[in-house]
């Protein structure tokens, strides 16, 4: 077989073909991550009709997330093993035959069994996206194309809830996965014809060693944490499972050593600058998957919104965040990167004393005016914390520091997701309404999100004081 070289052209022009195949894979990236939250303001329609807790059914989030975030980490591998257009079609196929299974899914488990195929699609689309578009792009156009697959990754998930909402009152929760359906189907008849292989496609060993200890560790510690509202912190199903994960991830760095092809090289995590960094990056990724489902299902129980509203209340951040972002990336340029980021998580800060402070007594309104703070504040520091970090790696390291932030992201927006869930659940009280019970709980997620904040701000002042020693 002949083997290809990646060549970035100095020509400023992308082909009609070109964009075809990157808007049908950025398409497909972005419904995958929509369909990500899209089912957080359908939660107490669920527990009603399918008589599951709301720590039971947020696994519907936060078992799809888990699936991306373990594909995330083969990533690497899948590109090497198979030619573009193959994963395309495996992607697509896998939100297809998710998307049926969840419209006809007559129980709980069932649905959640088709959240899981689905999930295989944003799994798999979100590395393609950006592979295509570093394959196809010319140099001089990749920081644009680079920065509109970044916006997809931050606008998709904060407007899941408002399309959920709006799927809801239309007509039901399937229609979120009928809906869907078509457009989907679309993406593979634009995409199949356009995709282009560029890079080698070569045999490649999978380690399925270092896969399996890593998905011990996520999973163990995914369902140790969702115990917590049930059984309590020294329950051995905590500790048991807390534990698990810290062996599987100790053995894990002890496999990964002794391999030439680790899935996930550590040793980056030796850059003081990028360490910090990536802990601050997942403790924001945390903090805004979490959010995103605690304030919906807070509208519904507490306040006694539809589900319209639940969604359609966090629309004005999306759309505020998103026409900012590119002059949040233009602060860091012209600014550094101490102004956006100390800005951006002030904001956030901010946002989460009024969040923990008015925590039983919120409005729609008060939500989402401060979620335009929260979701402003959030995305300053989110973006440019992510690319003040990976300056700081080697060009060597780039793509393995990319794998470790896009993992980390998924695993954070799961587990912000599961522990939200169990703080809101956790208040058992037979004189308090379940209403009553959920706004208390609710306070106690809120103080959490106030406290990463705060915990943050020294986070990046170690950060930069680590770059105004390199200096």
């Amino acid at each position: 077989m002949k083997r290809k070289r990646l060549v970035l052209s100095n020509s400023t022009k992308v082909t009609s073909k070109e964009l075809v195949a990157i808007f049908a894979v950025a398409l497909m990236a972005f419904v995958g991550i929509l369909v990500e939250t899209s089912m957080n303001v359908t939660f107490p329609t669920l527990m009603k009709t399918m008589h599951v807790s709301l720590n039971l059914v947020q696994w519907i989030t936060t078992g799809y997330l888990l699936t991306v975030a373990l594909l995330m980490i083969t990533s690497a591998f899948l590109h090497q093993q198979f030619k573009n257009r193959q994963l395309f079609v495996v992607g697509a196929s896998l939100f297809i035959l998710g998307d049926l299974i969840c419209a006809f899914a007559p129980n709980f488990w069932i649905l959640l069994l088709g959240r899981i195929v689905q999930a295989g699609c944003a799994g798999i689309a979100i590395p393609l996206m950006f592979n295509v578009v570093l394959e196809t792009v010319p140099r001089a156009r990749l920081g644009f194309y680079m920065g509109m697959a970044g916006l997809i990754l931050m606008i998709a998930p904060a407007s899941g809830p408002t399309f959920g909402g709006v799927m809801v009152a239309l007509g039901s929760w399937r229609w979120i996965f009928w809906s869907t359906l078509p457009i989907e189907a679309l993406i593979l008849i634009l995409g199949y014809g356009a995709i282009r292989q560029v890079s080698d496609v070569r045999p490649v060993r999978f380690d399925w060693k270092q896969f399996g200890l890593l998905a011990v560790a996520f999973i163990s510690c995914m369902l140790g944490v969702n115990s917590l509202s049930t059984a309590g912190w020294l329950s051995w199903q905590f500790l048991g499972g807390v534990l698990l994960a810290i062996v599987a991830i100790l053995s894990y760095v002890q496999v990964a050593k002794r391999s030439a092809q680790p899935l996930l090289k550590l040793e980056i995590f030796k850059n003081p600058v990028f360490t910090y960094s990536f802990f601050a990056y997942v403790s924001l990724q945390f903090c805004n998957i979490g959010i995103n489902f605690a304030l919906p299902n807070y509208a519904q129980i507490v306040v006694g919104a539809g589900s319209l509203i639940g969604g359609l209340m966090l629309l004005p951040g999306s759309l505020i965040t998103a026409v900012c972002q590119p002059w949040f990336g233009h602060l860091l340029d012209a600014h550094g990167a101490r102004l956006p980021i100390l800005l951006g998580n002030s904001l956030f800060v901010l946002a989460a004393l009024g969040f923990t402070l008015m925590g039983q007594h919120l409005s729609v309104i008060i939500i989402a005016v401060l979620y335009i703070v929260f979701s402003i504040g959030r995305s300053m520091a989110f973006s440019n914390t992510m690319t003040n970090g990976l300056k700081e790696v080697t060009i060597q390291q780039r793509a393995d520091a990319n794998a470790i932030y896009n993992t980390g992201q998924q695993f954070a927006g799961s587990l912000g997701t599961t522990i939200l869930a169990a703080l809101m659940s956790s208040v058992k009280n037979g004189q308090m309404s379940y209403a009553h019970e959920t706004a208390v709980g609710s306070q106690l997620a809120f103080g959490l999100i106030l406290v990463l904040g705060l915990l943050n701000f020294i986070l990046y002042t170690i950060v930069f004081r680590y770059q105004t020693t390199d200096k």
